[in-house]
């Protein structure tokens, strides 16, 4: 039996954006602090803060006292993380030739990334403050950016050099960066957890059926590449004597010709290891040895008539009703959720044995001009699953997530006493789209396998 694999690719016309930053409301100030209590995540570095030459203002030494915050410690790989740049107090001061009026003070900032991942994030304020005196020091700031989580493990978020727009014609902007020989001290942690992988190992026999002794060419997907492979027939939970070890090629793939001898073997399975286990196996695929031995003749003083029908096991089945989905369009500098929905597809399971199937979906990257990539990552589907009317097994849909290039269940039917029956599976997608990205058409393919 072998399931056809269905490609999808789809578009979805964007426009642009810096991935690794958004802009963000600027929040003069930060709550207080009770006497003696020192909060968290604030950290102090040695800061040197440069007014334009022509300004004529001396340059600004001291320390900054800073805080960075995330609004998820615990994302996972993939997810967009928004970081909060918080300048406390800073050297920097006004003009000293006359005040600053309010709401013309404009911060932008770097946040340093380290860890499992490398990088930085750009976080943009609001033009927002208080009326400044004279030569006295600039209010505090609030800066915000996001960023994608592209690798597992832990992460530091450690403060970088700021700048203070004024839009003041005798100071225009303030630059501050860290100086001394100390490094800036860490301000923030979040450990990224990686995407759950799922088994695609599958098994495709290319008859369903045959008499006691048939050899069946079998064909195992999904395996390791040059793992040995054991083809071996099933009764229920147990195995038979059946079985034959060939070697995954290059691709997973490997195929094998499996005499099936034992007249209680009801499926076929594959398996990488010396015994099966869910982990490195596939499902059952259903196989029926048919006994079609002839019966001895009855005595001449008995006439009987043996009446006999057969009812032959057909094939797992799917059809999809449309195939190329085009996703909606972002307006550049914005993150948005596009949403979609595939093709309804059609499963019929008519193979008549116990065996359950599963439908599996990955994604590629989004590939996009220039050779800009929205990760794979970025789509997530909820699913949906409907059983016909009749049909014996009930079908369960797969968890609501992300698809990514390691690939999420979509749906599902157990294995049971008598499985089969006719299903309908539909999925509703979305694709996160990080801000600012590039302008253009991304396209990406979807796989969809049912074994």
């Amino acid at each position: 039996m072998r399931t056809a694999a269905r490609n999808r690719r789809w578009p979805a016309a964007l426009g642009t954006a810096v991935l690794a930053a958004t802009a963000g409301t600027a929040a003069l100030g930060a709550p207080a602090a009770a006497e003696g209590e020192v909060p968290e995540g604030r950290v102090d570095f040695a800061t040197r803060c440069l007014a334009p030459q022509e300004a004529g203002v001396p340059p600004a030494d001291g320390p900054t006292t800073a805080r960075i915050s995330v609004d998820d410690p615990a994302p996972r790989v993939g997810d967009t993380v928004t970081v909060t740049y918080q300048v406390l107090s800073t050297p920097a001061r006004g003009p000293a030739d006359g005040a600053l009026p309010a709401d013309v003070l404009t911060p932008t900032g770097r946040v340093l990334l380290a860890g499992a991942q490398q990088g930085e994030v750009t976080v943009v304020g609001a033009r927002r403050n208080d009326p400044v005196p004279p030569g006295a020091p600039l209010p505090p700031v609030t800066m915000t950016g996001t960023f994608t989580v592209t690798a597992p493990g832990a992460l530091t978020l450690a403060p970088g050099d700021y700048t203070l727009h004024t839009a003041h014609p005798a100071a225009p902007e303030t630059a501050c960066t860290p100086s001394g020989t100390t490094a800036v001290p860490v301000s923030a942690h979040l450990t990224a957890a990686a995407l759950p992988t799922a088994n695609l190992r599958s098994v495709f026999p290319a008859t369903a059926h045959g008499g006691p002794g048939a050899t069946v060419r079998v064909t195992a997907a999904g395996f390791t590449p040059g793992a040995a492979v054991t083809v071996a027939g099933r009764a229920g939970a147990a195995g038979t004597a059946d079985r034959v070890t060939v070697t995954a090629g290059a691709l997973g793939a490997a195929e094998a010709d499996l005499p099936v001898t034992d007249r209680a073997t009801t499926a076929v399975i594959a398996y990488e290891g010396d015994a099966w286990t869910a982990e490195r196996g596939s499902g059952p695929a259903a196989y029926t040895v048919i006994d079609d031995t002839p019966r001895p003749a009855d005595p001449p003083t008995t006439v009987t008539a043996e009446v006999t029908a057969t009812v032959a096991p057909g094939s797992l089945t799917m059809t999809q009703a449309g195939r190329d989905l085009t996703l909606g369009t972002v307006a550049y500098g914005t993150a948005a959720a596009v949403p979609g929905r595939i093709g309804t597809v059609t499963v019929t399971d008519a193979r008549g044995g116990p065996a359950g199937w599963s439908l599996t979906g990955k994604v590629t990257d989004f590939t996009g001009p220039g050779g800009v990539r929205i990760p794979g990552a970025s789509l997530s589907w909820t699913p949906a699953c409907t059983s016909a009317p009749g049909s014996r097994s009930t079908c369960t849909a797969g968890s609501a997530g992300v698809v990514g290039p390691e690939g999420a269940l979509l749906a599902s039917a157990p294995d049971g006493p008598s499985a089969g029956g006719t299903f309908t599976v539909d999925a509703a997608v979305t694709l996160h789209v990080p801000p600012y990205t590039p302008p253009g058409s991304y396209a990406a393919v979807l796989t969809l396998t049912l074994s």
